[in-house]
């Protein structure tokens, strides 16, 4: 750092303070009882500003801009506008101190000796608050919301907006350590708000807005006057008593001096936004100056270090960008790094550091050696084990320890010095003197070695990768370079001001000057192109920039010299300068002119560096060739054109080289069919055919199909003509070439029917099946597009297609809810299996899904579907079997339909009598295993609630006891504790009128009958209806053997007349009354019915005994008193006789299910069908 003086005035009186305008174009001193204001750009005073009678202590200019203030001893504050007027003037008790402008609401803080005022444009007073000791100094934060005053008595009181103090910091030297500036420090990147402290006590300080302090005092040596950072807060500057101004860093590191003065300086301040500072002196001095922040920094092939803010080191690796920082807390003076090698020079000794590891992106430094001494030179170097210290015409070689161990003295003055490599401990210097030598020196070597000498003083040197060569700029701004070992000069360069030779290419250096960038190649022209700053490095591809004070690698493409090798055919040069870094396109070039050049190995290199397989698949089959003994170059050529895309030159070559065959393929193969038959002439009428079908597919390909299938036809390629046409829907052109073909060529003619098909024109698909003949492809399409009658008029005419037909539309059938004219079908296929399975998945699905009711009429159809299918003596006793169980669980899930929706829905409209008996109807017949679906807490829980409505206590509270051992839902949890807590308090017996009646025995059944829905004295079955599951009074009987369904009919239709005898009234007169007498007939039927003697049949022990009837007994009944249900083969017809002929019984003719009569008709009318098998009202049939 250095400090340029710009310009300097000198006035009578003592300069107390200044101040910059924020634009930094203009001065305000206060000298004497004046305001002296400046032009900073060249010293100019531009006006004075008369206003205060007495010296003017303190001036402070608003961030704005729009105004400022001076405060004086004779106690008042003036403001001024920037056009110099001054407009407002106001007073304190004592002279004025300091004043300070609020950066952020222009808020005047103005303090003198005994109070500080606060002062606002909007404000009509000032507010002033009282001091318990006299105000030297006062600053505010960034933020505008803290003001700091320093005082004599050595505090600090940090104060907010309103003047209320908030912190008090009391210095360790109290009264004898007078605070005489202080200063918030303005960067915007610090974390808290830092204020530097001066005292008398000669100690720079520094203190968060907290009051705690940063850090250690610092002493100065001298009585500090004045404080001030620098715009972003990197440096601060002190001046004072010591007659100088200093630089410090932020964290209070002395730097340097800015300049020396012949009187204390009591003021200094920073140029907004420059380098600039000026001086304040005690003889009224005001000195101007520029500082100069030199650069110090050292290279070494991709490592860069350099100085930051004055103390500390940041190495930067340019490939990576990786930086490291390293603090010193002292002013870097000098730099230098090599290899893992770092030297820094302080001010009192030299630092050296080492990487951690030899890995090549390793930024991790230790210290390896510190020389504690301190060193005056120019120029430092450091070696793998020593340092070299360049002081003018001198050198020096000290070990790591700090001893001296070679001294080398040269002519002139050393202009350059570098590290050219070598063994450790043996490294070469290349030194370049005023004088123009160049020489190289060995540090473990006392000699230095003259390589050349030159008219001109050296300003930059480098030596190639091989040292063979040497390239010079010299102070005339020319770069020369010379053959080392001839000292010849080879070639040489203007407007030069750096060199670098790529350390990767021994013929290939760069060099910067007037603004652009040098590439030279060889003994090539120049490669200019754009660039700012010094070139220090060449590596590959990359050029290492150092512009003003960062260095930058930047990536140059090394197209331009390659492209010079290339125009002279040097193709392994080129290769070798492309390998350095250039564009795909320029490998692509490089690789395409090897390939024509027929330089085959460099060829393969760079199209392997662009990954293009097809040039490397064609270099490797010609290097093949050319192993088989194939020397042809016409030929080798004519391929590598034809790769290119030079197909004429290909096919010249190809006819020079006598392979007419290969320019033919070549052009086919590119689809150039007019080159082709130009090409081929009135040849081969089998070759025009053949091109005129790749031509076709090459139309095909480019998406021409209408084309394609002309020529595919014309080609007589009818397969493919048809299967362009099928995939874009041509129907038309598929007609028309069905209907040309001969019906002996089969397959092109099934190809057009399955387009036919597919593209929804199943009559031209018929057509065409019966053209060729395939009755059965005909069938199955009949089938596919769901045309049965048709389907069905085939099979009539061939039977053999029967099972073809039916199945497929048995199924579809099914799968459309017909169910029964599925069966019908499935029966003409001969499938009967399989339409009893369709139905067992059905009602699988309807009882998984809680459609109880179509699970019980699914089940009832299967019943029937088994019943049919036991007609097969083979199959009986198992469908019959199967039938017998299917008819339960159609009873059973019929019946739990009315549960489930009174369990699970929100409303019920059935009545509780109903519920209450297919709760008990569904309890006795679960005996065993419990269908999938029905739950027997839904079937107890209504029986519970429904035997308690009903006055069925005991039932009731069974049902109760059997929920308790079940796992009971949430949502009716708490109904059943009630129940089961309510049941209790009701008597232990059932309701009379609830009790079953057996009509046969005459006999009272309990609710609870253990042994099912029969009789517990004679055994009888009940008969349920299927509606209200009342009890019905219906009982059966059997035919004695060898009276036939037919005979047993005929008796009962005869309805023998019987002799009835019936209770009447009888007149008995006496003299004194007259009495009527009922008759009664007490067993009018039992005497003489024959079938109530049946039944009065005494019932003896544990099995039942059927009721079996004679032709007599037949012959005695009614018919409208007997329900017969006409059961198919091989069961037998079930007869019932209704002992209550009054109540009539309806029973279903198709079912089979009994109902009153009564709610059969209410059923019918609702549902418009039975509600059990669900006939329709309107079908005939049984």
């Amino acid at each position: 750092m250095r400090a340029v003086l710009t310009w300097r005035d000198k006035v009578e009186q003592c300069i107390y303070d200044l101040a910059f305008k924020p634009d930094g174009t203009q001065l305000i001193l206060a000298a004497g009882n004046r305001l002296l204001v400046y032009d900073t750009s060249d010293g100019t005073l531009l006006q004075p500003l008369k206003g205060h009678k007495d010296t003017v202590y303190c001036v402070a200019y608003a961030k704005d801009g729009k105004r400022f203030a001076s405060g004086s001893a004779d106690k008042s504050i003036i403001i001024w506008t920037s056009k110099l007027e001054g407009i407002l003037k106001y007073t304190h008790n004592d002279s004025i101190q300091c004043v300070s402008y609020n950066p952020i609401t222009h808020q005047l803080a103005s303090c003198s000796s005994s109070d500080f005022g606060l002062w606002s444009p909007e404000q009509k007073s000032v507010s002033k608050h009282k001091s318990s000791s006299k105000i030297t100094c006062c600053s505010w934060t960034n933020d505008g919301q803290y003001l700091a005053l320093g005082m004599s008595n050595g505090v600090i009181s940090i104060r907010n907006k309103n003047g209320e103090e908030k912190v008090k910091i009391e210095r360790p030297g109290g009264s004898f350590s007078p605070i005489w500036s202080i200063c918030w420090n303005p960067s915007r990147e610090e974390h808290n708000d830092i204020l530097a402290v001066a005292d008398w006590g000669q100690k720079l300080s520094f203190y968060q807005l907290s009051g705690k302090q940063i850090g250690k005092d610092r002493p100065l040596n001298f009585d500090p006057c004045c404080i001030s950072y620098f715009t972003k807060g990197e440096y601060i500057l002190v001046g004072g008593s010591d007659k100088q101004v200093s630089l410090f860093t932020k964290d209070g590191v002395r730097l340097g001096t800015v300049g020396e003065q012949n009187s204390w300086v009591w003021t200094c301040r920073v140029k907004p936004d420059s380098n600039y500072v000026v001086v304040g002196c005690q003889d009224g001095t005001i000195s101007f100056y520029q500082l100069i922040f030199s650069t110090v920094h050292g290279l070494y092939r991709d490592r860069y270090a350099y100085r930051d803010s004055m103390t500390d080191v940041i190495v930067q690796h340019l490939i990576t960008e990786q930086k490291v920082r390293i603090k010193c807390r002292e002013l870097v003076k000098k730099i230098a790094i090599y290899k893992n090698r770092l030297a820094i020079q302080l001010p009192e000794k030299i630092l050296i550091y080492e990487l951690y590891s030899d890995d090549s992106v390793d930024m991790h430094y230790r210290v390896k050696e510190k020389i504690v001494k301190k060193f005056e030179c120019n120029l430092l170097v450091v070696c793998t084990d020593h340092i070299i210290l360049c002081q003018e015409k001198r050198l020096q070689c000290l070990s790591f320890s700090g001893v001296k161990e070679r001294e080398w003295q040269m002519e002139s003055l050393i202009r350059y010095i570098k590290v050219i490599g070598g063994p450790a401990g043996r490294e070469g210097l290349l030194v370049g003197l005023k004088n123009g030598q160049i020489l190289k020196i060995f540090v473990d070597n006392l000699f230095a070695i003259v390589l050349l000498k030159q008219a001109t003083a050296v300003r930059c040197l480098d030596m190639s990768a091989s040292r063979n060569k040497l390239a010079v700029v010299d102070e005339n701004d020319t770069c020369l370079v010379y053959d080392i070992h001839t000292k010849e000069l080879l070639f040489q360069e203007p407007n030069a001001n750096s060199v670098a030779w790529n350390t990767q290419c021994e013929d290939m250096l760069c060099f910067s000057g007037g603004g652009y960038l040098n590439i030279k190649a060889s003994t090539f022209p120049v490669h200019q192109q754009k660039l700012q700053g010094f070139v220090v490095g060449y590596n590959g591809s990359k050029i290492f920039c150092l512009h003003v004070f960062s260095m930058s690698a930047v990536e140059v493409p090394q197209s331009a010299p390659m492209y010079q090798y290339l125009d002279r055919k040097m193709f392994r040069e080129a290769y070798q300068i492309a390998c350095l870094g250039v564009t795909d396109a320029d490998w692509r070039e490089l690789a395409m002119e090897a390939l024509e050049g027929l330089e085959f190995e460099t060829a393969k290199k760079a199209f392997t560096r662009v990954q293009d397989l097809r040039y490397l698949e064609l270099i490797s089959s010609i290097e093949e060739r050319k192993k088989r003994g194939e020397t042809n170059n016409d030929l080798f050529l004519a391929d590598v054109f034809s790769y290119q895309g030079k197909f004429h030159e290909a096919a010249k070559l190809y006819k020079r080289s006598g392979h007419e065959n290969l320019a033919l393929d070549m052009y086919t193969d590119l689809c150039m069919f007019e080159y082709a038959k130009d090409f081929l002439g009135s040849g081969d009428p089998k070759e025009t055919k053949m091109l005129i079908t790749k031509q076709a597919d090459w139309a095909r390909n480019i998406n021409e199909p209408k084309a394609a299938v002309e020529m595919y036809i014309s080609a007589g390629e009818h397969t493919k003509a048809i299967e362009i046409s099928g995939s874009h829907g041509w129907v038309d052109m598929l007609i028309d070439i069905a209907r040309k073909l001969d019906k002996a060529e089969r397959e092109p003619l099934l190809m057009c029917a399955r387009y036919f098909k597919k593209l929804d024109s199943p009559g031209y698909a018929a057509e065409t099946y019966l053209k060729v003949g395939d009755l059965k492809s005909l069938v199955q399409l009949y089938v596919d597009t769901k045309r049965w009658d048709e389907a069905f008029a085939l099979g009539e005419k061939h039977p053999e297609f029967k099972d073809d037909i039916y199945v497929p539309y048995a199924q579809w059938l099914a799968e459309n809810d017909r169910f029964e004219e599925a069966q019908k079908a499935f029966h003409k296929a001969g499938r009967q299996g399989e339409a009893v399975r369709v139905l067992e998945q059905l009602t699988h699905n309807a009882v998984v899904e809680s459609r109880f009711n179509d699970a019980a009429y699914y089940y009832w159809m299967l019943s029937m579907q088994c019943l049919d299918m036991a007609q097969d003596p083979a199959q009986k006793d198992v469908m019959l079997d199967k039938f017998h169980h299917f008819q339960h669980l159609a009873e059973l899930y019929h019946g739990y339909q009315t549960i489930h929706r009174y369990t699970e829905e929100p409303f019920s409209f059935d009545l509780p009598e109903t519920l209450f008996n297919i709760s008990k109807f569904l309890l006795h017949s679960l005996t065993k295993a419990t269908p999938l679906g029905i739950s027997k807490v839904n079937t107890l829980f209504t029986l519970a609630k429904q035997s308690k409505a009903l006055g069925a206590y005991k039932l009731a509270r069974h049902a109760y006891d059997k929920l308790r051992g079940l796992q009971i839902p949430a949502r009716i949890q708490k109904s059943i504790e009630l129940g089961t807590l309510t049941i209790r308090s009701k008597p232990f017996h059932d309701s009379e009128e609830l009790v079953p009646l057996c009509y046969r025995c005459s006999t009272n059944n309990p609710l609870l009958n253990n042994l099912g829905n029969v009789c517990i004295n004679c055994r009888q079955p009940f008969i349920f209806s299927a509606s209200s599951y009342e009890v019905l009074h219906l009982v059966e009987f059997y035919l004695e053997e060898g009276i036939t369904d037919e005979e047993a009919v005929a008796l009962i239709d005869l309805e023998a007349p019987r002799h009835k005898r019936e209770g009447k009234w009888q007149e008995i007169a006496s003299n004194n009354s007259q009495t009527l007498r009922l008759d009664e007939a007490m067993g009018a039927i039992g005497d003489d019915d024959p079938f109530t003697a049946k039944l009065s049949f005494e019932q003896g022990g544990s099995e039942f005994v059927p009721v079996v009837v004679n032709r007599s007994v037949l012959r005695s009944m009614s018919r409208r008193d007997v329900l017969i249900k006409r059961w198919p083969p091989p069961l037998q017809w079930q007869y019932f006789r209704s002992l209550l002929p009054d109540a009539s019984i309806t029973m279903c003719p198709s079912c089979f299910q009994m109902f009153h009569s009564e709610d059969y008709e209410l059923l019918v009318l609702q549902h418009a069908c039975c509600p059990y098998c669900r006939r329709r009202i309107d079908d005939t049939g049984p």
